[in-house]
């Protein structure tokens, strides 16, 4: 005798009865890339499909997003070259672009969860994710601001606070301070394990970050390290991070997989604007199925245990579902 594991594959509804792995709108969040202006729309060459856009343009997004059952949205600015200098102050601007924007999203969509990414890599005109001074990134000073950042976010209405900058003990620090200044109840989603990674590219076109001199390896994570990973993972849940980001997520299914065993907390994959444009160029070649590809490559994501997928898709995926 021997198994036949045919026997639950041969029809539709058998495999939908013994299905392991589903993935729903409700899993998806979906980013945003803001600029100044209004009635903007911006091509982003290596992101097909994705566009810089002024807050009106996006609000028309969101509106869509929110009708097909998208309930959350991360937000990345595009800011000025004239407003960058090396200490991001532009980060601290109340009037600026981003708290402009969680303010008319609060009150146009009530109900949508606005997450902010707290770091100074759009703002600094070094490019880096923190405070550069002789060749290093001055972690302490750094994290300083990124509190005073996440503050003034959670001022205007974000319900989620995101810190991407992978600075040592920011975490704890700014879960101190959102305290000190009421803000109990303003979760924060970390960055915990960040790579170093190959595949940021179109996003920092999308923002125009790229780094001016020297690379971010000193403070991401080595894309050769697994266990590095897991430590990075386990002392943010320690400091007080609510969610845990693991990014890019395709190249690092095994480390979603042992933080969703290891950690208590919610496991967010971010598929990464490179994985987005992989995709994206296969399908247009005519290589792979665009929305079979799309949607096996996120359900991949939950099989190793993410809750939550950060994905360009989103839009995509949330209609791919309605659909069918």
């Amino acid at each position: 005798m021997f198994i036949r594991g045919r026997r639950l594959r041969q029809n539709q509804n058998i495999r939908n009865l013994v299905e392991e792995t589903s993935i729903s709108v409700n899993d998806l969040i979906m980013p945003i890339f803001l600029i100044e202006g209004k009635n903007k729309s911006e091509k982003i060459d290596s992101m097909p499909g994705i566009y810089r856009k002024t807050l009106d343009k996006q609000l028309e997004d969101i509106k869509s997003a929110a009708k097909l059952g998208i309930n959350a949205i991360i937000i990345f600015p595009a800011i000025k070259e004239k407003l960058k200098d090396p200490f991001g102050k532009e980060a601290l601007n109340k009037k600026g672009l981003v708290p402009k924007a969680i303010k008319a999203i609060k009150k146009a969509f009530p109900k949508m969860l606005i997450i902010t990414d707290v770091a100074l890599d759009p703002y600094n005109s070094d490019g880096h994710d923190g405070i550069l001074k002789d060749g290093e990134i001055l972690n302490d000073k750094t994290v300083e601001i990124l509190c005073r950042q996440a503050c003034i976010h959670a001022e205007f209405g974000a319900d989620i606070v995101a810190p991407s900058d992978m600075m040592d003990g920011r975490v704890v620090k700014i879960r101190q301070a959102l305290d000190r200044k009421g803000f109990h109840n303003t979760a924060i989603m970390s960055y915990a394990a960040k790579f170093a990674s190959s595949l940021y590219g179109p996003f920092r076109e999308a923002l125009n970050s790229e780094p001016k001199s020297g690379d971010k390896k000193s403070y991401q994570i080595n894309p050769k390290n697994y266990r590095e990973a897991i430590k990075e993972i386990l002392l943010d849940e320690a400091e007080g991070a609510d969610l845990l980001i693991v990014k890019p997520a395709s190249f690092y299914l095994d480390v979603i997989r042992t933080s969703s065993e290891a950690s208590v907390l919610p496991i967010v994959a971010y598929q990464v604007s490179g994985e987005y444009s992989m995709i994206k160029a296969a399908a247009k070649n005519g290589y792979i199925d665009n929305d079979s590809v799309m949607k096996e490559s996120l359900e991949s994501m939950k099989r190793a245990g993410a809750t939550i997928i950060i994905t360009y898709f989103a839009l995509e995926m949330a209609r791919l579902l309605k659909k069918n």
